[in-house]
């Protein structure tokens, strides 16, 4: 089969459901497309379509407050301000995540500080995060990567232990549980992604849950020019801006919340088809799911023992990528690569926030600081989409047969 072929045949992941278009069209035809004012009054808090949407998604997820953003890298920044982070602070994130994760507290004012991952989850290592807490440190952000949890058991204590608040970007694990909880309700506040790539999609749109009410009510300030209310509702000292999702997002995305068992349901029963016609490859290590995690496959995870398969992870995703089915290069390049981390220059020609007044820290970002990232990056981890929304069973078929075609071809 040729790849020109093999990738027309491939649909586009896309989970809206065509029976709610029409809610759609009545909200076109009616309006409005928003219902926000940056003053206080009700309107402050959203139109009918934002209100529903935060309604439905706490009620689902058994939280007191579910606050609606414009995305979900919008909404990391609102929860830093949320927990009033910025200079001074240090925050401990993964360097394996949407670079969002770390720009979040850096556009706070705040430092961010690299822990390693768990070479099986592709999650914080509470471990790692231990060794780099600091008299500075005051927040911890663990990515609930992939489509499962991290190790809460740990990171809870870790947290409680040195008064950190734990922050989840559950943007990629809607859905997953930790112990029989909801991610994304576990730490003091969760974050959701509704953006395209999304098992929940809206075009673009984010959420914080949260159980605090003060935590609640700063976010809900910040994205919506807190400054202009600050003295009307008591959230302190505060600057916000424009984080607010309009009434069309908001509707399609509840619509899309209405769906998301429906959706999740699809995912594993495409993941568990895949494990089986790979499960018996020596060499090609599947997704580890963790005692007490459920896994709602975000992505299909693949971790490649060269040596064992007699063919490179990079040979092996070329020659799929040639068959029509793109798979990846790990993931993205350790965060503390980039060039904000390695010149320490995030604003302008300027130290801050790395070096000011407030902050006398050290912060590495030096090549080898995570050693298990650079590794399963360099080497080991690929994955596919394939296990999601209109991909079907025949997809899954089609892609394990040539994969194996591919590993057994590379062997000789």
């Amino acid at each position: 089969m040729s790849s020109r072929k093999t990738k027309k045949t491939l649909p586009l992941a896309h989970s809206f459901g065509s029976t709610d278009i029409p809610k759609v069209i009545r909200l076109l035809k009616k309006g409005p497309f928003s219902g926000f004012l940056g003053a206080p009054g009700e309107a402050f808090f959203g139109g009918k379509e934002v209100r529903a949407l935060e309604k439905a998604v706490a009620k689902k997820f058994k939280v007191r407050h579910a606050v609606s953003f414009n995305s979900g890298t919008t909404a990391l920044q609102g929860a830093m301000v949320a927990l009033e982070i910025g200079p001074g602070d240090e925050v401990i994130v993964p360097p394996y995540t949407m670079s969002a994760t770390a720009m979040a507290p850096l556009l706070n004012g705040a430092v961010p500080i690299f822990a390693d991952i768990d070479p099986r989850t592709f999650c914080l290592d509470p471990k790692s995060v231990q060794k780099k807490i600091t008299k500075y440190t005051k927040a911890i952000i663990a990515v609930n990567l992939f489509g499962q949890a991290a190790d809460y058991g740990e990171l809870i204590k870790i947290a409680k232990e040195n008064h950190l608040y734990l922050v989840e970007d559950n943007a990629q694990s809607i859905g997953a549980k930790w112990r029989g909880k909801f991610t994304g309700t576990i730490g003091d506040l969760g974050v959701l992604s509704f953006n395209v790539h999304k098992t929940i999609q809206s075009g673009e749109g984010g959420m914080i849950l949260t159980n605090n009410d003060r935590i609640a009510l700063r976010a809900q300030a910040c994205r919506n020019h807190g400054e202009n209310v600050a003295n009307i509702y008591d959230v302190g000292p505060i600057i916000g801006s424009n984080y607010r999702i309009t009434e069309l997002s908001a509707l399609i995305a509840r619509l899309e919340f209405e769906r998301l068992d429906l959706l999740l349901r699809e995912r594993l029963a495409l993941a568990k088809r895949l494990e089986r016609l790979l499960s018996e490859i020596e060499g090609l290590e599947l997704p580890y799911v963790a005692p007490g995690n459920t896994h709602v496959y975000f992505v299909y995870a693949l971790k490649v023992n060269e040596k064992k398969l007699g063919i490179s992870r990079d040979k092996i995703v070329e020659r799929m990528e040639k068959e029509g089915f793109p798979m990846s290069l790990g993931y993205v390049e350790p965060l503390y690569l980039l060039p904000v981390f390695q010149k320490k220059k995030a604003f302008n020609d300027t130290p801050f926030p790395f070096k000011s007044d407030w902050y006398h820290g050290n912060p590495k970002y030096s090549k080898g600081i995570c050693p298990v990232v650079e590794r399963l990056h360099d080497k080991e981890l690929t994955f596919t989409f394939n296990a999601a929304h209109r991909y079907t069973p025949e997809d899954i078929d089609r892609f394990a047969s040539t994969l194996r075609r591919i590993i057994r071809n590379g062997r000789k």
